[in-house]
């Protein structure tokens, strides 16, 4: 994958996210500039990050439980790809909301 369909894909991934956090009622706020999405949570001011590294081909989190790598992975050898964390395997929409949860109390479903 080149530069260009990367940032596509990531492009597509971060306004999921934001619809996600739209219709979940979440007293969540995000601003996504320079490649880096910031989701602020309303309630103590916390902020979980995420960040594209093209030279990686990675989304990078960031978030009080700490920092975490994704990269698309193919699911199950099936031709659907998913962001995996390239330690533990899971998905970031997985660590993404349990990050919402711990950090605003509030839930987010997120289905990318």
């Amino acid at each position: 994958m080149n530069e260009a369909e990367f940032n596509q894909i990531v492009d597509e991934l971060m306004f999921s996210i934001e619809e996600s956090i739209d219709h979940s009622g979440a007293d969540l706020d995000y601003e996504n500039s320079a490649g880096m999405l910031t989701i602020t949570c309303e309630a103590n001011g916390s902020q979980i990050i995420l960040s594209r590294q093209p030279a990686m081909g990675e989304i990078w989190l960031a978030a009080r439980s700490g920092g975490f790598h994704f990269r698309l992975q193919a699911e199950n050898g099936a031709e659907d790809l998913a962001w995996r964390n390239t330690v533990t395997a899971e998905p970031l929409s997985t660590m993404l909301a349990e990050a919402c949860t711990v950090q605003s109390g509030e839930q987010v479903s997120f289905d990318f």
